[in-house]
């Protein structure tokens, strides 16, 4: 494995959680910077010395509700 995914989203109290794709690592930070820290020590934590994959890809997904 190149590369893990994980899918970022923004709560509605302005912190960040991220999921991995296709694995059971998840993580949350009140800021983008702290997130990014946070993810890579789940990812090492995650997997067996060496194993790691060497890129974490991350997407951003934002939602938003409209009414009428």
């Amino acid at each position: 494995m190149n590369e893990i995914l994980f899918v970022v989203e923004e709560a509605e109290d302005g912190s960040y959680r991220a999921s991995a794709v296709g694995q059971s690592i998840h993580t949350e930070a009140e800021t983008l910077e702290a997130l990014h820290s946070e993810i890579r020590d789940a990812v090492h934590c995650h997997f067996d010395e060496g194993q790691a994959p060497p890129l974490i890809r991350l997407h951003h997904v934002r939602q938003e509700l409209l009414t009428l």
